[in-house]
């Protein structure tokens, strides 16, 4: 109920990479704490207190913002078949962690969330270079910036073909 408003105060985008930056300082706590709880007996808490933040960061941002990203990102034409695309990748991907989260978590023992830091690194880069903020944004907009994008990408592509050729 309170993300509803706070989307619309704080922008989709900006949300967005709170959450996935505060996922990722949880998940390094998460495996510091694991790591060094046998020299420590304090770093339960430390871990306890990371997986609560962990989820509040993704009650804040990955949670929820995708689906209004999604939303907004497609005209009415292709947006039921675009939100059917993510409920199931989103769905397919929790069944996957949930399925092998045991086994990975048997092999890498206390480094095991290391891994979802790693991942949280590269979706948080990945949403700071290419996802746009959609707020206050019509869709067309949106597109007329995701258009602007691949135009400029291409007259670079173009100006370094000339310049190589000047220098043949």
């Amino acid at each position: 109920f309170l993300q509803v408003f706070l989307v619309e105060k704080a922008g989709r985008r900006s949300l967005f990479l709170a959450g996935l930056m505060g996922m990722l300082v949880s998940a390094v706590a998460m495996t510091v704490g694991l790591v060094l709880l046998s020299q420590f007996a304090w770093m339960s808490y430390v871990s306890m207190v990371a997986i609560f933040l962990f989820v509040i960061f993704f009650e804040v941002g990955p949670g929820p913002i995708p689906w209004f990203i999604v939303a907004e990102l497609f005209s009415q034409g292709p947006r039921p078949t675009a939100i059917a695309v993510a409920g199931f990748c989103n769905w397919a991907c929790n069944f996957i962690v949930g399925m092998c989260f045991q086994y990975i978590a048997d092999l890498c023992g206390p480094y095991v969330f290391a891994i979802f830091a790693a991942l949280l690194l590269l979706f948080f880069l990945f949403a700071y270079f290419k996802v746009p903020e959609t707020k206050g944004k019509s869709f067309e907009e949106i597109a007329a910036a995701f258009r602007r994008k691949k135009l400029s990408a291409k007259a670079m592509t173009e100006l370094q073909d000339l310049r190589a050729s000047e220098e043949a």
